[in-house]
């Protein structure tokens, strides 16, 4: 393994995986991409997307696709459950003139940077796993169920929450952890009434809207959901509404104009603490594989992203024996402090956090992710 990688297969799909494909095959690496799903429908609403992600967007190429696609604003917004404002706190963009926030829809995310890496030279193949997986000095060897079998130089598994991959390494002690939460999603009937980042405090829940065109927003709302109890998806709206019940002002005009059950979607919340390192010889695990964070700080697709560049910049850098321990020392730290911070973020929101910590608390966040990746 002293030569750089050539040839590499990307599990999955999703953000991490189109992202860590487009970087790679930029560089002249030829990358297969698989996706279990047979078509690439977003089932996701919208995205919030912070600074330090738009700063890696930017290094891929596809920065002023996704300004353009989305809603760009430099705030954050504390109401409570009335509407009225307790903090704004600003989201500065960087030196480069990179902005500080931008929301934008899944779909809409999703078709771009898939279009960089195709555009770029990666292969895409839609319902297709690895069935089996082998490595040694020579290569990964992968079998896959489309009945082909092929030899790389790297796999990389990008494959989520569940990822195959990830236990087929690593065994199940890193199965994703049940934080006890849920995150319902749904772009209400009404037109866009918040131009920023906009969180409303309940009791014992935690509302959202996020602007993601000049039109449209999006609700995000947390709730406790002890045991992760199974809901029937056709009661989606129904107990949606139940849940934002004690909230007045523009979350009860949302309420009032809560789009179908099969437009909402409901999303148990879990981390993934996967150990470093977080690779093999010759195959390694980014994103919600390795590190599922509660989106607490907007920084899901966010650590994701970061993963990609360095992993890609890494990978063309230096050989793959060098490469992969030099990935591990510039992401795990970091992504697991943000692990922290945003779980952090999520039990103290629930808790009904005071305005005084929540603003030292996002300074202090802030100043953390805007530190070289």
């Amino acid at each position: 393994m002293t030569t750089k990688v050539q040839r590499v297969l990307v599990s999955g799909g999703g953000i991490s995986g189109l992202a860590v494909a487009a970087g790679l095959a930029r560089c002249g690496i030829a990358v297969d991409i698989i996706e279990a799903r047979s078509d690439l429908a977003i089932a996701g609403i919208g995205i919030s997307v912070p600074n330090n992600a738009l700063r890696m967007l930017k290094n891929l190429g596809v920065l002023d696709d996704c300004l353009a696609a989305g809603y760009v604003f430099d705030e954050y917004v504390r109401c409570d459950a009335a509407g009225e404002r307790i903090v704004a706190l600003p989201c500065p963009e960087s030196s480069d003139g990179v902005p500080g926030y931008l929301g934008l829809t899944r779909a809409r995310f999703a078709d771009i940077l898939r279009a960089a890496a195709t555009t770029a030279g990666a292969k895409l193949g839609l319902g297709v796993t690895i069935e089996d997986f082998t490595e040694d000095a020579g290569a990964a060897r992968v079998s896959l169920s489309d009945g082909r079998q092929a030899e790389y130089d790297l796999v990389v598994g990008c494959e989520g929450l569940r990822s195959s991959l990830r236990t087929r390494l690593f065994g199940a002690a890193a199965d994703p952890v049940f934080t006890g939460y849920a995150c319902w999603r749904a772009k209400p009937l009404i037109e866009r009434r918040v131009s920023a980042m906009t969180k409303f405090a309940g009791a014992t829940t935690d509302a959202g809207l996020v602007p993601i065109t000049d039109d449209e927003m999006y609700l995000f709302h947390v709730t406790a959901e002890p045991g992760n109890p199974y809901h029937e998806p056709s009661s989606w709206r129904d107990l949606l509404g139940q849940r934002l019940e004690e909230y007045t002002g523009v979350i009860a005009d949302v309420r009032d104009n809560l789009p179908a059950a099969s437009e909402i979607v409901y999303s148990p919340l879990f981390e993934v603490h996967l150990p470093r390192p977080w690779h093999t010889d010759r195959a390694v695990v980014i994103g919600d594989a390795a590190h599922a964070v509660v989106p607490h700080l907007s920084q899901g697709g966010a650590q994701s992203l970061e993963d990609a560049v360095v992993l890609a910049e890494e990978l063309t850098r230096r050989p793959l024996a060098e490469a992969l321990p030099a990935f591990m020392k510039r992401r795990f730290d970091r992504a697991r402090h943000v692990q922290q911070l945003s779980s952090t973020a999520l039990i103290r929101e629930m808790a009904g956090q005071h305005a005084g910590d929540l603003s030292r608390e996002m300074a202090s966040t802030r100043e953390y992710l805007d530190l070289p990746v």
